[in-house]
């Protein structure tokens, strides 16, 4: 398992990547990291739904309802352009991290 202190800057940057592809709502897109990731990372629930705040605040998702006629509505969430744009720079600074990174963990 990898530690949620050391992805914490990245969380965004997951779920951006997840909606970039489709809209989606909350457990469909922490079942698709964990998918993603060999079931070594787990968001946790809490952590999901601070992140999806943060990037409403920040205008880089929307949020609606979907249109299920069962059960309770689902909450699905979408990237905005300002979303992609925050993305890419950071994938951006991930390049750069990793770089720092494996300079360390690399040159012993």
């Amino acid at each position: 398992m990898i530690s949620s202190d050391v992805l914490r800057g990245y969380n965004d940057t997951m779920i951006l990547n997840l909606l970039l592809k489709k809209d989606s709502y909350g457990y469909e897109i922490s079942r698709e990291i964990e998918s993603l990731s060999n079931g070594i990372y787990s968001m946790k629930e809490t952590t999901l739904y601070s992140a999806f705040a943060r990037l409403l605040k920040n205008g880089y998702i929307i949020s609606y309802y979907g249109d299920e006629t069962f059960g309770k509505r689902r909450t699905y969430y979408q990237i905005t352009a300002n979303g992609a744009k925050y993305y890419q720079e950071k994938c951006t600074e991930w390049a750069l991290t990793k770089e720092l990174i494996d300079y360390f963990t690399n040159n012993n």
